[in-house]
């Protein structure tokens, strides 16, 4: 005996196949009913697939509009559910490798900003490194080390703007250089 849920879907799934069936030959209510009631799947496939909701769209209206260009290719002797997840699931993925071909050929804007002229490309790009290896630190390592060696305010100054105590503020500082040399010298002391 078959499950509520599955008799459910068995319904839906001949439904969708006769819908598609007769926009094959030419019923364009039957189109837009089927194309209304498949929407909330394909957006589920693809949600499932795409964590960016923008994207997960995309990808939607891509497999609509691959579903359009080959709609005369799907055989109404076949379930229609199966054929069009596998389309679906395909602009997702295609929309996850053109993502992150994209992500491996872009610098972001402000790493863009820092590589400037050739001669201080290098120096750039250090700074970067630098800037990213700050951003990692624990934030009482980053607001000691924020306060005390880029502001440069007395430890008096930095414990009273910061809260923490002098000995903390040494310590977090302390710390943080020490964690910095180890991250951008490869280790080293």
């Amino acid at each position: 005996m078959l499950a509520p849920g599955q008799v459910a879907r068995d319904a839906r799934d001949l439904r969708w196949s006769t819908l598609m069936a007769a926009a094959q030959e030419g019923d364009g209510a039957a189109y837009a009913t089927l194309l209304a009631e498949c929407l909330p799947f394909l957006r589920a496939i693809c949600r499932a697939r795409l964590r960016d909701a923008a994207e997960a769209e995309d990808a939607v209206q891509d497999a609509l509009l691959t579903l359009h260009r080959v709609r005369h290719t799907y055989d109404p002797a076949r379930p229609f559910r199966p054929w069009v997840a596998a389309i679906a699931e395909r602009r997702a993925l295609d929309r996850l490798r053109r993502r992150g071909r994209q992500v491996a050929r872009e610098t972001l804007l402000d790493d863009a900003a820092e590589l400037g002229a050739e001669g201080e490309a290098e120096e750039r790009l250090a700074a970067c490194q630098l800037r990213e290896a700050v951003g990692e630190l624990p934030q009482a390592q980053r607001t000691a080390l924020q306060l005390t060696k880029i502001e440069q305010l007395s430890l008096q100054e930095a414990s009273a703007r910061s809260g923490m105590s002098i000995g903390a503020l040494k310590v977090a500082t302390h710390r943080a250089l020490h964690s910095l040399r180890r991250r951008l010298t490869g280790g080293a002391p």
